[in-house]
């Protein structure tokens, strides 16, 4: 396997596919670097170098007990662009690989960086506070850590019909549900709770006015699980270079349910 070390000792699974511009996927929750392949087969068969990575404690990638905060985060996908040399890189962050994507911009700069894609991500803040007022509560992620303690298969196997909008109508194989699950249980559980917290309680609002480069923003108007009033809609207010593309009806897993779609809105944006 292809792996590199980071600074605190822990090694980072990725696959590195393809050659031209640079294109690097930040996987979302509670997933691995498998969920982008149909992505990466797509654009190194486009003429791109294509990059993505199993986060700490997920996929393929070293279980550490702690290190499952956005900075370090941050910190893993700086490493893993130095190491690799990457310039004009567009980065690409699903769901809570939304945050660790923005929060790279806002600590490393975009020196390294051309653009900027953030999908269904949980940016600029995803859950109730006084000042944001319309996320869900925090007795919803108290909830899901308790669930994931309890009975983490059962839990995920819930999950998927409002992750992929099978509930609410959307056409999801077999394969596919059971593909999720498999990647799903591969993770630590230790961080797949930890970063439940993690991304329900980071506030990205400050990020957002450090990313001056050009952004496309997509998210779904039915995601039952990021809300879109709720983050994307805001992130789009907050970018001074954003552009936002909402997919009517889509679910937060529209990665699979609106695959052509993705391909040709991020094919694009990289040629714009």
């Amino acid at each position: 396997m292809t792996t590199f070390t980071t600074s605190d000792g822990v090694d980072i699974y990725y696959k590195d596919w393809g050659i031209g511009k640079p294109v690097l996927f930040s996987h979302g929750w509670p997933l691995s670097a498998d969920m982008w392949d149909a992505q990466m087969l797509f654009f190194a068969q486009n003429g791109y170098r294509v990059i993505a990575f199993d986060r700490r404690g997920f996929g393929r990638s070293d279980q550490p007990w702690d290190g499952y905060n956005y900075d370090r985060f941050a910190d893993d996908i700086a490493e893993l662009i130095e190491k690799l040399d990457l310039h004009e890189v567009t980065l690409v962050g699903f769901s809570m690989g939304g945050g660790d994507v923005s929060r790279y911009i806002a600590r490393h700069g975009n020196d390294r960086v051309a653009k900027l894609a953030l999908l269904g991500a949980v940016t600029p803040i995803f859950r109730k506070t006084e000042d944001h007022p319309i996320g869900p509560d925090d007795a919803v992620f108290e909830g899901i850590r308790n669930a994931l303690v309890q009975d983490r298969p059962q839990f995920f196997k819930d999950f998927w019909p409002a992750f992929y909008g099978i509930n609410h109508g959307a056409k999801v194989s077999d394969g596919v549900l059971n593909q999720t699950l498999q990647i799903a249980l591969q993770a630590s559980l230790k961080a797949t709770i930890d970063c439940v917290t993690a991304f329900s309680e980071t506030d990205f609002r400050p990020d957002m006015g450090k990313i001056n480069v050009p952004t496309l923003i997509i998210h779904g108007d039915d995601d039952q699980v990021v809300p879109f009033e709720a983050t994307g809609a805001l992130a789009a207010k907050m970018i001074s270079n954003a552009t936002l593309k909402i997919y009517p009806g889509a679910p937060h897993g529209f990665i699979v349910t609106h695959q052509e779609e993705l391909f040709q809105d991020l094919h694009a944006f990289l040629k714009a």
